[in-house]
């Protein structure tokens, strides 16, 4: 942050991803126990609370989607965060990114993602019968757990979904939701609409039924005028 609180290049980009990470991640698994947070602290273990990271993104599978303060393992029945996202700045060393991996590795997550938002590029480690494996380049590659497809395409890295959606900005899905509630709007002022007219038509029925009635009223009262009833006239010849 500088001195003037206003927040830098880098950190807006990086807010940014882990906007888009986290909408993504939970409209994909919406519904399901699946539980997305960012930048939340995980403790691994009860008795070394100074042990302890907040990751960019954390999701654990069969997790309750709800409100945490810290993400506890030992209250989580013993379950590590099985895909964790970083998102790499260009002041982070190479110390600071080794040590992340040595603790993810350690304390049992599955799959971690380390991606650089400004170098369009990214690196992972898999776990593969208990040991960490890298993937790298990280283009093409498919996340086991999540289903998510990396691509590294030009200098940008892009997210997809497995259906083949790319990754949204959080502009862009309040962008798409503006625009379907454009639609909505529209298609329910298109219906009131038909709806209106649907009532204007049965007012103007109504009015027509009504003067043929007193027309066909008007012209019973002077056929009585001259003695006749206009019953005999509808009866059938005999």
């Amino acid at each position: 942050m500088r001195p003037d609180r206003t927040p830098t290049p880098d950190a807006m980009l990086r807010a940014e991803w882990r906007m888009k990470l986290v909408g993504e991640l939970r409209e994909l698994f919406a519904g399901q126990r699946v539980f997305v947070a960012s930048e939340l602290f995980w403790y691994p273990t009860e008795d070394d609370l100074a042990t302890h990271r907040a990751p960019d993104v954390l999701i654990a599978f069969d997790r309750a989607p709800v409100f945490r303060d810290a993400y506890r393992q030992w209250e989580e029945d013993g379950l590590a965060p099985h895909v964790v996202f970083e998102l790499r700045s260009p002041n982070d060393t190479r110390a600071d990114m080794a040590a992340k991996q040595r603790f993810y590795d350690r304390y049992g997550v599955e799959e971690y993602y380390l991606l650089d938002p400004h170098g369009g590029s990214g690196i992972g480690w898999v776990r593969n019968e208990g040991r960490f494996e890298l993937v790298y380049p990280l283009g093409g590659y498919s996340s086991p757990r999540l289903g998510v497809r990396f691509e590294e395409d030009h200098g940008e890295l892009k997210l997809f979904t497995p259906d083949g959606r790319e990754f949204r900005t959080r502009e862009q899905r309040v962008g798409e939701m503006q625009e379907e509630l454009r639609q909505t709007t529209l298609a329910f002022e298109s219906e009131r609409e038909r709806a209106l007219n649907a009532l204007r038509w049965l007012s103007e029925e109504r009015g027509r039924a009504e003067e043929a009635r007193a027309a066909r009223d008007a012209l019973a009262a002077k056929l009585r005028e001259l003695g006749i009833d206009p019953d005999d006239l509808l009866r059938p010849a005999a």
